[in-house]
């Protein structure tokens, strides 16, 4: 039986250090910077026989309801409120502080069983600080370095201790067994939602699980961490990642920043589709194509989704208008999906859905080499490839060895020879003729070998 762990503590005493020494990864963002993390996170974490899910939390901050602190602070009492056990961290070097006491107090109101961890204890540097913390009324300190792995063996027995005995393993560890693989047709799809920043990213994951599950704010760059939420949506599952907002790389100039940047781009890399949200209000700027170019070179299935719709005119027919706006500025997606939507409001989220699982299909799609093999000739009848240097390209036979996305195989005799500009034509046809829109293609030419090269 699985069990949730929340780790709370104020803003830089290793609450997200901890959570990735226990998931195994480098999942969260970590800086000497306070104040790093602000949506909580969650993972799949094992220490010794034990599986749990942890979920990190943003640092604890006594600030007004309305200010951002104040919002961090109620978005991880949600958090802690659905735990089964909680890790109070504190820093041991410095010891227990006002702040780290005023928390105590709302921990121990909670009545739920709670850890204390005296942290960043490297070679015993933090003995006097786990003295002092008996002062919090949490019980008896374990000692940790979560940046060196140390005092985990103590952790593990205090969690078995906390636990109620429903919730512990067997103690034949050999009973265990690993839980079947999902189907693969079953699999939840993985969706990158990026953007500018404050383009409305995190409102749109709210809206779509139905709860405040993100942070959001008029402030730009609330996000930094890739979040993922999974989500259930007419029967189908997916997986959401809400990424930090994408600017220019010439503003992109503090660590953190940079480091939220590389999350978001781990995010897109490892995404299926990719939802490109943009203000209605100034769609395709400079950054917008940028984003979806880097995502085409990427191979990631594309959605465009003009959010804000709410606030635009409602003229006949404006969506079509910006549709045509994406053939003409994105021409490597031609005919990619356009959502008008509202993440406030909640508009427009079906067909955005069904856009997402349209365009999984269409990045998934396999074309028999038979039926391509009869497509190209016809295509070469229809313009031919022009002759290099006086000698005729000659165009053997096409293949399609993968989908995800859709790649091609081109035997041809000159393939170094064969302009981008015919290159491009084959796409477009090939995007046209098989019903591809939208999705990169990749189409690699292969000079067939010369029989007669080495011939005397």
């Amino acid at each position: 039986m699985g069990f949730n762990v929340a780790i709370v503590g104020r803003p830089n005493v290793g609450k997200s250090t901890l959570f990735n020494r226990l998931v195994g990864r480098r999942a969260a963002l970590v800086d000497n910077q306070p104040g790093v993390t602000r949506d909580w996170r969650e993972g799949e974490a094992q220490l010794g026989d034990l599986a749990f899910t942890v979920v990190d939390t943003a640092g604890l901050q006594d600030a007004s309801p309305a200010s951002l602190s104040g919002r961090m602070l109620a978005h991880t009492k949600v958090a802690i409120s659905s735990c089964d056990v909680i890790l109070f961290v504190i820093d041991a070097r410095v010891g227990p502080t006002p702040d780290d006491r005023a928390f105590a107090d709302l921990v121990r109101r909670l009545q739920k069983p709670t850890i204390l961890i005296a942290n960043k204890d490297e070679s015993g540097a933090g003995q006097a600080g786990a003295l002092e913390s008996y002062s919090l009324g949490l019980g008896e300190p374990i000692l940790l370095s979560a940046e060196h792995g140390e005092g985990l063996g103590d952790l593990y027995e205090a969690l078995r201790a906390a636990l109620p005995s429903a919730a512990l393993p067997p103690d034949d560890a050999t009973s265990q067994t690993l839980p079947l693989a999902a189907d693969a047709g079953q699999r939840a799809i993985r969706v990158a939602v990026v953007g500018r920043p404050n383009s409305g990213k995190s409102t749109l994951v709210n809206r779509l699980v139905g709860r405040e599950r993100l942070l959001t704010g008029p402030e730009p760059g609330l996000t930094r961490d890739a979040i993922a939420v999974d989500l259930t949506w007419s029967g189908r599952s997916f997986r959401i990642y809400d990424t930090a907002g994408l600017r220019r790389r010439a503003k992109v100039d503090e660590k953190l920043e940079k480091l939220s940047v590389a999350d978001a781009l781990r995010a897109i890399r490892f995404a299926d589709v990719v939802v490109l949200l943009m203000d209605a209000e100034h769609a395709f700027e400079e950054q917008d194509l940028r984003i979806a170019d880097l995502v085409e070179r990427e191979g990631r299935a594309v959605v465009l989704a003009l959010n804000k719709w709410d606030l635009i005119e409602h003229r006949p027919g404006a969506i079509t208008a910006r549709r045509e706006e994406a053939s003409h500025w994105l021409p490597q997606l031609q005919g990619v999906p356009v959502a008008a939507i509202s993440g406030l409001l909640g508009e427009g989220l079906d067909w955005l859905m069904q856009a997402v699982v349209d365009s999984y299909g269409v990045w998934n799609r396999r074309v028999p080499t038979a039926a391509l093999n009869r497509w190209l000739p016809a295509r070469i009848a229809e313009h031919p490839p022009p002759a290099v240097s006086g000698r005729r390209v000659k165009l053997n036979y096409i293949t399609q060895p993968k989908a995800r996305p859709p790649t091609f195989i081109l035997f041809c005799s000159r393939a170094d020879a064969v302009p981008d500009a015919y290159r491009r034509y084959l796409v477009n046809a090939l995007r046209r003729d098989f019903d591809l829109p939208g999705t990169p293609i990749r189409l690699t030419l292969r000079a067939k070998p010369n029989p007669y090269r080495d011939r005397k």
